[in-house]
């Protein structure tokens, strides 16, 4: 996964989505000077795949939840749902948490300090922002789950036959993309869609409007993209040369 963006470097990155014991995702990033060519750093790539990916969810829940949300619903509770969590409280005041796994949400819920709900249903149920981090090849949330103006960062299913959302929620919602070329050949959900509104970068630059009112449905669905890790190396790498 090349990249050059004031940076200029390249992930290496495996996916093995049945593993148990250990990460799903492994990787390595590598940073090159950008006037010479000359390599900077080789870094381990899987905690910043991690934090980029909560990032940026981070930044369309800023831009594309409404400002009171107060109620956050994850579904899943490996890395990227501990992740999101920390993530998303950086942009918004959550009076209320719910979290749902196959396996490990009380476990979870503990660690965090959140509630653990029994259904899928149950954990979305009232939320204004929810997180879907599950590896599921077909979909998990149903659309006539959500209430009216909910925000829905989609962050799992990155293959073109895999659902992580129904026909329902993708048809009706205003679907916002990390990348919209590699969004609409890569995700099953936005290929059913049928259309994407915009990228989160021309929402952030406004080249394009978010939320246009209250009562909205809002997805946004990240695939994970090159630029995202390129730029979060340099930011690693300029910390430690700095010291800080």
């Amino acid at each position: 996964m090349p990249a050059y963006a004031g940076a200029l470097g390249a992930k290496l990155v495996t996916f093995y989505p049945a593993n148990t014991d250990v990460h799903t995702h492994h990787a390595v990033i590598a940073l090159f000077k950008p006037e010479t060519g000359e390599p900077l750093a080789i870094m381990d790539g899987r905690l910043i795949t991690e934090m980029r990916t909560a990032a940026a969810s981070a930044v369309a829940t800023k831009y594309l939840a409404r400002a009171n949300a107060s109620v956050l619903g994850i579904l899943g509770s490996g890395v990227q749902a501990g992740s999101h969590l920390e993530a998303l409280r950086q942009v918004r005041r959550f009076s209320e948490v719910r979290v749902w796994s196959p396996r490990n949400a009380k476990a979870f819920a503990e660690r965090h300090r959140v509630t653990a709900a029994r259904s899928v249903e149950d954990a979305v149920h009232g939320a204004d922002v929810v997180v879907v981090a599950v590896s599921s090849k077909t979909p998990v949330l149903q659309g006539r789950w959500l209430s009216p103006g909910v925000h829905v960062n989609a962050i799992g299913a990155t293959r073109p036959d895999w659902r992580e959302l129904d026909d329902d929620l993708v048809t009706r919602a205003r679907v916002f993309v990390d990348s919209r070329e590699a969004a609409t050949t890569e995700s099953g959900d936005v290929i059913a869609a049928r259309e994407v509104v915009g990228e989160i970068g021309e929402v952030v630059s406004g080249k394009r409007p978010g939320r246009a009112d209250a009562g909205e449905i809002t997805v946004f669905k990240s695939v994970g993209v090159a630029v995202e890790d390129v730029a979060s190396a340099a930011l690693v790498y300029e910390r430690h040369a700095s010291g800080s």
